[in-house]
């Protein structure tokens, strides 16, 4: 599965995730069904994380090594993007076109959308390295011209 592009694996999770939480959402009431999401959500992104960290060179995650792996979540041309600045201590880009978001929209998720991709960003951050902080204003996904990826490492 690790081969699989993440565009694919998403695509699957959002199909499997619109059952559980149309279930969720009939017992429990929306709030509670899109609290729970997004802590399954982020809690896999912290796992998933800490698997890439533990795979950096020397098992010591780095900028360089997050730029890297930037590839992984690009694949199919999932998001174009824009670096806007690349120093050893920081990395910002703009995605200018999403995939994801236009998936999650195809299969009728639009309002899940931010929950089961986008709050996977920061997450990952946190479980890759908590000294890579991520700052983002905007997402297409909200319905911006472009999503801002601000990352930091301090």
């Amino acid at each position: 599965m690790d081969d699989m592009p993440i565009l694919t694996r998403r695509r699957i999770e959002a199909e499997f995730a619109r059952g559980i939480f149309a279930e969720m959402k009939a017992e429990l009431g929306e709030p509670a069904a899109v609290r729970i999401l997004t802590n399954a959500v982020v809690k896999l992104a912290h796992a998933a994380a800490a698997s890439f960290a533990q795979k950096a060179p020397g098992g010591q995650p780095s900028l360089d090594h997050f730029r890297a792996i930037q590839s992984l979540w690009t694949a199919e041309d999932a998001l174009r993007t824009e670096v806007v600045k690349s120093t050893p201590t920081e990395f910002h880009f703009n995605v200018v076109r999403c995939r994801y978001a236009e998936m999650y929209r195809e299969l009728g998720l639009a309002e899940l959308g931010a929950v089961l991709s986008c709050n996977r960003d920061g997450a990952f951050c946190e479980g890759y390295d908590p000294r890579l902080k991520l700052e983002r204003t905007q997402t297409l996904m909200g319905g911006a011209s472009h999503c801002d990826f601000r990352y930091t490492r301090e």
